[in-house]
């Protein structure tokens, strides 16, 4: 089955932590809060890939970070764990809503083309060509501090650059 990335109402029929993410978003309005940055839930809970430390993210494009900035400290300050930074390229705002750690990542690149969603969605389609001792294995991987792309690509065998190398596997 494949599954429209855009809509996130494939979350609430998954697993127990997806359809956790399906409600927090959903209860605080959160895509719709940002909608005029085109957000995207991208990651490893929208492809069962988490560990338990996991973060929920979501993708922005902005082209003014600074009022960016000022919306997420409105929305978002008061929430636990919340920080926020950013540089010319890029912003980063963390905090906690209902026990879920959630990432915001806003770039001047439309979402669709950002490197989270590519990655995602190369990873889904990875997935869906094995079986789920694969995903344990990720998962094993992810556990002892391995980022999610240099998993893949120790198990597939692939070297060179994992950010780079990953989008040239071929699902046979």
């Amino acid at each position: 089955m494949e599954i429209d990335f855009k809509d996130i109402s494939y979350l609430q029929k998954g697993n127990a932590r997806q359809r956790s993410a399906y409600d927090v978003i959903t209860k605080y309005q959160i895509l719709e809060k940002l909608k005029s940055y085109r957000p995207l839930v991208v990651g490893t809970i929208p492809i069962n890939i988490d560990i338990e430390r996991s973060d929920l993210d979501i993708i922005l494009q902005t082209e003014n970070f600074e009022s960016l900035e000022k919306l997420l400290i409105r929305l978002f300050a008061t929430h636990t764990k919340f920080a926020i930074r950013h540089t010319d390229k890029n912003l980063v705002c963390n905090f906690e809503i209902d026990n879920l750690p959630l990432e915001i990542y806003a770039s001047t690149t439309e979402t669709e083309k950002q490197t989270g969603y590519l990655h995602m969605v190369k990873e889904h389609q990875i997935i869906k060509s094995k079986d789920e001792k694969f995903i344990e294995k990720i998962r094993d991987l992810k556990r002892r501090g391995r980022k999610t792309e240099p998993a893949f690509c120790e198990l597939l065998g692939i070297s060179g650059n994992p950010y780079v190398e990953i989008f040239n596997y071929k699902i046979i």
